[in-house]
């Protein structure tokens, strides 16, 4: 890093002494060599915090002060002035080959320029050192720039008070990750659309799961969108294969729609996935295109056959996940699911959620689609022979999901709608799961946690 900054700015440091006037007018600046930094200030400046931009040795000894000041390390040093002593006895605190600029709209334009070819030839290296550089944004915005950072593990422990709220966060256990918005199906009640078509980098999404996974994560679901669209399956593989292998997490799954899986997919990932949920709302054809999963001349229902034979061979539980709406809630699905053998059978009651699939800003209309409850009950009612049925009403489903987004921010869904967090990539784990609205007691309640690792299901493959 320090030899890419060498290389950027070494010719233009020179320029620094050579246009005093546009750092002098109306500005007052103090400059000393012997802390190995230059540090500028400006009788209009603010409170904000100084750039650091570390420097070579040659940088060092190359930049001249703008007055004469006393040489405070040389030979026959002159007693230093009351004001000067005492900021020397505190810059001693600071770390050493720094140059400190309070105002960066001060310096001249091409070194700005090639602070910002600096900092874009770095982008996606720095990881957890871009919080140093989080001022410098504010002054030179960055296209496709954006900072990330990881919670230090050496952070000075808080007031004891705080320690205890802190305490109390909840844990991430079980984490939906949207990693994507996009999906090749268009089922009318969707509560999560394609608003965005955004997709962290595989490596800072990596990041984010080994972060979840050092806060106490031991089940990540991967969703969408529909996960498999992303690389033909392979940004998901990646991410499945690092979540078992590397940070060995208890159980790894995914929900899709099933379109877009290849034996090939199996064959290539299938030993890392624990449980394979596939979404089917109908054992109608004509249904399923009236809901939103029709794609020509493909069947849902066949499809979902082939995908319980592959998840059979590769050793992969099955799972099925169904949204009863107004369009299926009188259908009879026993036959069906007693036949596919699911190890579980999800059903969720269709859910409005402001600003995805109601209100003004939505890209979808659901409203056709909602059950009242006692519809609901009803179906459950008729299917309650089935016993790997799991049943979540409204009620039960809104709060108790920890939700991450494609920025990797948990949403909160208590107001009836979608409001994200700050990224775990900018904050941490424990800072932003506070804004989660995450009910961990009904998360229980529901069910939850249950045995999710294939490793300890007794299935006969």
């Amino acid at each position: 890093m320090a030899a890419l900054l060498n290389t950027e700015l070494r010719p233009l440091l020179g320029s620094l002494r050579a246009e005093p006037s546009r750092v002098e007018s109306g500005q007052s600046e103090s400059s000393r060599v012997g802390s190995s930094r230059v540090e500028t200030s400006s009788a209009s400046a603010g409170p904000s915090e100084p750039l650091c931009i570390p420097l070579g040795p040659s940088e060092q000894q190359s930049i001249e002060p703008s007055r004469a000041e006393p040489n405070l390390e040389g030979p026959n040093l002159a007693e230093p002035s009351r004001t000067l002593r005492d900021r020397t006895l505190r810059d001693r605190t600071l770390p050493s080959r720094t140059m400190y600029l309070a105002e960066l709209h001060l310096l001249p334009r091409q070194v700005a320029r090639a602070v910002r070819a600096v900092l874009e030839a770095l982008h996606g290296r720095l990881g957890a050192l871009c919080w140093r550089l989080a001022s410098l944004s504010l002054f030179l915005p960055l296209p496709g720039w954006r900072r990330v950072s990881a919670p230090s593990r050496t952070a000075p422990a808080g007031p004891r008070r705080e320690r205890e709220s802190d305490d109390a966060s909840p844990t991430p256990t079980s984490v939906n990750y949207h990693f994507t918005r996009q999906c090749n199906y268009k089922c009318g009640f969707c509560f999560h659309t394609a608003k965005t078509s955004f997709v962290l980098p595989l490596e800072e999404a990596k990041r984010g799961l080994e972060m979840l996974k050092e806060a106490g994560m031991e089940k990540i679901n991967f969703s969408g969108g529909e996960p498999f669209l992303q690389d033909r399956g392979e940004f998901v593989g990646e991410l499945v294969r690092f979540c078992k292998q590397e940070l060995k997490l208890p159980s790894v799954s995914i929900v899709s729609n099933g379109s877009l899986i290849r034996e090939r997919w199996f064959k290539k990932y299938g030993e890392y996935l624990d449980i394979l949920a596939i979404s089917c709302d109908s054992f109608d054809e004509s249904v399923n295109v009236l809901i939103g999963r029709g794609q020509g001349k493909k069947n849902h229902v066949e499809n979902l056959h082939k995908l319980r034979q592959w998840c059979r061979e590769y050793a992969v539980a099955f799972k099925i996940n169904s949204v009863i709406n107004r369009f299926n809630v009188e259908e009879d699905m026993n036959e069906q699911i007693k036949a596919l053998n699911p190890v579980r059978w999800k059903v969720f009651q269709c859910l409005l959620i402001e600003g995805e699939n109601t209100g003004e800003d939505a890209l979808r209309e659901a409203e056709k689609f909602i059950i009242s409850n006692e519809d609901f009950e009803q179906f459950l009612d008729r299917h309650k022979d089935v016993s790997c049925l799991v049943p979540e009403s409204n009620h039960k489903m809104r709060d108790s999901y920890l939700i991450l987004d494609e920025y990797m921010r948990f949403l909160n869904c208590r107001n009836g709608r979608k409001e994200p967090s700050k990224s775990i990539l900018d904050i941490g784990v424990e800072a932003a799961i506070k804004f989660s609205g995450f009910d961990e007691k009904m998360f229980l309640k529901r069910g939850g946690k249950y045995v999710w690792s294939k490793a300890d299901m007794k299935l006969d493959w």
